[in-house]
């Protein structure tokens, strides 16, 4: 694999704009967390802008958090998650965005189910839809054969994608890329199937990664590779190489922060730290073959 050119030297004339712009939605009370790892990786993996559209009551949080990132304050049911009747500021905003990524940290409020069905099926933007925003789905496949974007990027781990496909995590386990290119292939779209060894399928193109290790088994890892992917895609990647590519310099990362942490003391937020020593490794390993 050859690193994409995206991700090695930028021109000297050029600017933030240049690089996309990754609009994180999602957020809950408890899970403001999940957002922030996400839109911290976008920018870490490169891309120029990230906002974040979070529940009004806890934007506060975000604001102190994030030093590097935007918030966009949006309407919320009384349980302090994101509402259904956030979706015209959110469809009015990403018109400014290359990419979004939903559904870290959004909850199963029914109100916030029914938003991310709703920016799925009507914003024709590229998306990265993960954890909440794939349990939305949840018996209701057939509105994923309605949406507008043709461009959708799906990362359950087992749990999640045997809710969407209704079998159990042992019959997924014994059957990971059959069903995963099955399910792609159906409903038009890029599944992103977590675990040991993460496929990436259209459902045609298959990718089996080899990156990673057990340590990554911790909470708010799938967070940091949704923003990885969707800073990837913003980038100007096509959905099938920035899933390919961040599942693999997700992982890689990961190897890398187990060495200096171990395994067992490896959080999520090493992975991020860890992810410029991912790229500059590849990209120069890369020079060295040419």
């Amino acid at each position: 694999m050859q690193l994409p050119v995206q991700l090695q030297k930028r021109k000297f004339n050029t600017h933030k704009g240049n690089y996309g712009h990754v609009f994180v939605v999602g957020g809950s009370c408890g899970l403001t967390g999940a957002v922030c790892l996400c839109a911290q990786a976008a920018l870490r993996s490169g891309c120029g802008l990230v906002t974040v559209g979070v529940p009004a009551s806890l934007n506060i949080i975000f604001e102190v958090k994030l030093t590097e990132v935007m918030s966009l304050p949006l309407r919320e049911t009384k349980e302090k998650t994101l509402s259904l009747n956030a979706f015209n500021m959110i469809k009015k905003f990403s018109s400014k965005a290359d990419v979004i990524a939903i559904g870290c940290g959004a909850s199963c409020n029914v109100s916030t189910q029914k938003l991310v069905d709703k920016v799925v099926e009507a914003i024709d933007k590229p998306q990265v839809v993960d954890a909440d925003g794939i349990n939305a789905f949840s018996g209701k496949l057939d509105k994923l054969r309605r949406r507008r974007s043709k461009n959708i990027i799906f990362t359950p781990h087992p749990k999640e994608f045997s809710r969407l496909v209704n079998k159990s995590v042992d019959y997924i386990k014994n059957r990971r890329k059959e069903l995963a290119k099955e399910f792609a292939l159906r409903y038009n779209l890029i599944l992103v199937l977590k675990g040991y060894h993460t496929i990436v399928t259209d459902g045609e193109r298959f990718f089996e990664n080899k990156t990673g290790n057990p340590g990554m088994a911790t909470a708010g890892s799938g967070d940091v590779l949704t923003g990885i992917i969707s800073g990837l895609v913003a980038q100007g990647l096509s959905c099938f190489d920035a899933a390919r590519w961040g599942v693999y310099l997700h992982g890689l990362a990961g190897d890398y922060a187990a060495r200096e942490k171990t395994q067992n003391c490896l959080i999520a937020s090493d992975i991020i730290d860890y992810l410029p020593k991912a790229i500059k490794v590849k990209a120069t390993s890369r020079r060295k073959v040419c």
